[in-house]
């Protein structure tokens, strides 16, 4: 390989970006891997109290307490499908830069495939979908269309103060009331 051509490999790598692709029913749905911290399978959870019905509970993960939420039922409505390829994806969420990164555990179907595309290939759908803001732009390919799930937008305010409490629970607190 010549320098010319090793220059234009690296070039063409640069623009390249790996995404774990995943099912919702019959229609695919993409991460980008550098979002996603750890592919487990699925674990026994212990559900929140009076949550969203999407959010399907929490578990321990190397001395943390991590939720989970269920991206099929937050997005249509049902239940991810308790399949052998049905993953527990830890993704690190970050709604903005100001806020540290934390791991957030997202049930998925059959996330099993990864893809490696120019990111420049998703396009805009032509929709403003106020109420799944996590549903970004489309790729078209031999399969049909695949939709990038935006990790950063997946938890509203009320949701996120659930599920990442800015302060951490003062036990004292309780201690009090008994």
């Amino acid at each position: 390989m010549n320098e010319l051509t090793a220059k234009r490999h690296a070039v063409t790598a640069a623009r390249q970006a790996l995404f774990l692709v995943f099912r919702i029913g019959d229609e695919r749905y993409a991460l980008q891997a550098i979002e996603v911290a750890e592919v487990l399978p699925r674990l026994p959870l212990k559900p929140i109290a009076r949550a969203p019905q999407w959010v399907a509970g929490v578990f321990a993960y190397r001395g943390a307490v991590v939720p989970v939420i269920d991206l099929s039922a937050l997005t249509f409505g049902q239940p991810a499908q308790a399949r052998t390829s049905t993953r527990l994806v830890l993704v690190h969420y970050r709604p903005d830069a100001a806020t540290p990164a934390q791991l957030l555990g997202l049930i998925l179907e059959q996330a099993t495939d990864t893809l490696r595309c120019d990111a420049a290939e998703f396009q805009p759908y032509g929709l403003d979908n106020r109420q799944a803001p996590y549903l970004g732009p489309v790729r078209k390919d031999a399969l049909g269309l695949l939709q990038w799930v935006r990790v950063a937008d997946l938890l509203d305010d009320e949701v996120r103060a659930l599920l990442f409490p800015l302060s951490p629970l003062d036990l004292t607190l309780l201690e009090d009331q008994s």
